[in-house]
């Protein structure tokens, strides 16, 4: 089993997980809760499944980017288990775990298909966001970035090709991406629910942080121009 811390947002997730999915998932969605909640979160999911660190196979945790002081909560208690337990250490990109929680019922409902994008956004500052792009399979096309987003996003990707935009810094683009192939997941949260996938694939590659070196995924700065290139290589 791995456990999976996800503090990225204003959200404090754990979830239990082994190589099928969930377990068990304790989260808060009260803002500045991490520090209370998390640990307390973590003994009771251990508790109730009669087990200690120790057993677990791994730790894994959200390593952003996202909120500055959810991050390094995040990490501090997932280092402090991995080297107390002596259990890997598995960091994984914030996007990609959000990726991962859109299921079939979500494409269905946007009508998407093999060749829609997909685009998980974190709020960042004023009308800055942190954000990726990535296809149906889960290929990235676009690594994590920071911009500010304006009427011009996004035109380089034809109007064929549709775009779902989801988590807490979608809300800002709506009103500035007015295109008709740009839909927004209003109802997607972020969960450490959607960490287990990537997770045991880490676990199965043996792709482990250093637990002495290893620091959150701040990306602090911030690109406010346009790429020569569009995403799609053209």
């Amino acid at each position: 089993m791995i456990i999976c811390l996800e503090t990225s947002t204003p959200v404090c997730s754990v979830a239990l997980c082994d190589s099928r999915g969930t377990v068990a998932l304790k989260e808060n969605s009260e803002d500045k809760s991490h520090a209370s909640r998390l640990t307390v979160f973590i003994e009771e999911l251990l508790s109730g499944a009669g087990i200690r660190a120790r057993d677990l196979d791994a730790v894994a945790v959200s390593k952003g980017p996202g909120s500055f002081t959810g991050l390094r909560i995040g990490v501090s208690t997932a280092k402090g288990i991995a080297y107390a337990a002596s259990i890997p250490l598995i960091g994984i990109e914030t996007t990609i775990s959000m990726f991962h929680g859109i299921g079939e019922s979500l494409r269905k409902k946007y009508g998407l298909d093999n060749k829609s994008l997909f685009v998980p956004m974190l709020d960042a500052r004023r009308m800055e966001v942190y954000y990726s792009i990535l296809t149906s399979e889960g290929k990235t096309i676009k690594e994590i970035t920071a911009e500010i987003i304006d009427e011009r996003s996004f035109t380089d990707i034809p109007d064929s090709v549709r775009i779902l935009i989801f988590g807490d810094g979608a809300s800002k683009c709506r009103q500035v991406l007015k295109r008709d192939n740009i839909f927004f997941a209003d109802e997607f949260r972020i969960s450490a629910g959607y960490m287990y996938e990537p997770a045991f694939k880490s676990l199965r590659e043996r792709h482990f942080e250093d637990i002495a070196y290893f620091e959150p995924f701040y990306l602090k700065d911030f690109i406010t121009s346009r790429p020569k290139k569009n995403i799609l290589g053209r």
